[in-house]
């Protein structure tokens, strides 16, 4: 099968690398200096260029890795050309993209969050904040309403930073016009874990469960990241809790959105935080998560490229899992996520038995492959236990080095304490 990935980072090259084990002929657009070890990489930058390329190429597949070109319309472009793609179209990806849309739209269907207001009014901002931390609230959560990479959200302790955080979003100052409408809510004190369904727009297969580690530094310190490593599956996902997501998020979402026009097919992430056994919905995402798709993508066996391509055409099958499990650990550049990072090369002494690398923030230089800065790869360690697959990832980290670089010591903690 001829599959084109669309996207540039890790995500897209867990992809790749897990169709290339289907036998798939694979193009990454733009793709980055890993991906192209792996598959042939095309720069094509727009959307209704690069779907006549890949009507012209004969392309079976395409698979949709970012955010922001689900939310920019890629797939109904691709569809206009009579291509099948996976992922939601423009209407469905409003999941992800308007924060605003999806908490209105958990309301609609009665599907359990946080109490919530979303606003372009810092009049009613601050009286929702006040009214919060009357209510005996110790923290509340500001997020903008737009696509942010994963970084428009602050947790605040007190009204005054809560209230200072939601005018420098409505000012445009924190975050453009993606914080020009902001979402505030209360804070739900719980754990948090990242379920994932593959949707064909009316049924759904559900993954393993994962939990991902957003903030830089170990035991969670520091600042929020786009994600600093993942598991998978989590052992504090029970049967009894995926049962519950399942049927009181995942199939109200699929039918909701259904009944509203914009059938969702593709990946929905679901962003959970767990009060108790009781699961809520912190966000909607629609595309794989990053770092989580680089831990599930080993643990899914069988032909994956016809699972996606079924899904993509309304007719899902069910998915086969290894029974295994997988640590990713980040490595990235010296000043992420502050800022850019200078370029420097990257030595492997060898991939361990059991693991491997999937690169992100890469590029070539003269034929050496160098750091470009932010997340530059993920070390991934599998095992039949969360503690093997742990000592892969960190085994295969020390094999690593590259100028600056800096990695979490602790991923999976939370697994390995209980």
């Amino acid at each position: 099968m001829k599959v084109l990935i669309i996207g540039n980072g890790g995500r897209e090259y867990a992809i790749a690398r897990r169709l290339k084990n289907d036998g798939c002929e694979l193009f990454v657009a733009p793709g980055n200096a890993g991906t192209a070890k792996i598959a042939t990489n095309v720069d094509i930058k727009g959307f209704d260029e690069l779907a006549t390329w890949a009507k012209d190429n004969e392309i079976e597949l395409c698979v949709v890795g970012p955010e922001n070109a689900l939310s920019d319309g890629v797939v109904d472009i691709f569809k206009s050309h009579g291509l099948n793609i996976f992922g939601p179209s423009k209407a469905a990806a409003r999941l992800e993209g308007s924060k605003a849309f999806m908490k209105e739209f958990l309301a609609r269907q009665n599907i359990r969050t946080a109490r919530f207001i979303n606003t372009h009014d810092k009049a009613e901002a601050n009286e929702f904040i006040e009214a919060i931390f009357n209510g005996g609230n110790r923290k509340i959560v500001v997020k903008a309403d737009g696509l942010c990479a994963g970084k428009g959200v602050i947790i605040a302790s007190s009204a005054d930073e809560a209230k200072r955080a939601a005018a420098d979003m409505l000012s445009g100052a924190s975050f453009g016009d993606a914080g020009k409408r902001v979402v505030i809510e209360e804070f739900l004190d719980g754990f948090e874990l990242s379920f994932f369904a593959i949707c064909d727009g009316k049924n759904f297969v559900s993954l393993p469960v994962a939990q991902d580690h957003k903030r830089l530094k170990d035991n969670d310190e520091g600042p929020n990241t786009g994600g600093m490593g993942a598991y998978a599956p989590s052992m504090l996902a029970n049967a009894a809790l995926i049962t519950r997501v399942e049927n009181e998020i995942v199939r109200p979402t699929l039918d909701g959105m259904s009944r509203e026009g914009a059938p969702f097919c593709g990946v929905l992430f679901v962003g959970l935080m767990v009060v108790g056994d009781t699961p809520y919905v912190l966000e909607f995402n629609v595309r794989f998560g990053d770092p989580e798709c680089e831990v599930l993508m080993p643990l899914i066996e069988g032909n994956f490229a016809k699972t996606l391509l079924n899904a993509a055409q309304g007719k899902l099958e069910d998915i086969k899992l290894a029974g295994k499990f997988a640590v990713g650990v980040v490595m990235a550049s010296h000043n992420y996520p502050y800022g850019a990072s200078r370029p420097a090369q990257i030595f492997v002494e060898n991939e361990p038995e059991g693991s491997h690398i999937c690169y992100a923030g890469v590029s070539d230089d003269a034929g050496k492959l160098v750091a470009s800065g932010g997340r530059v790869l993920v070390a991934v360690g599998l095992g039949t236990s969360i503690e093997a697959a742990q000592a892969k990832a960190y085994e295969l980290v020390g094999k690593i080095s590259f100028e600056g670089a800096q990695w979490r010591k602790d991923i999976a903690y939370q697994a390995l304490r209980k």
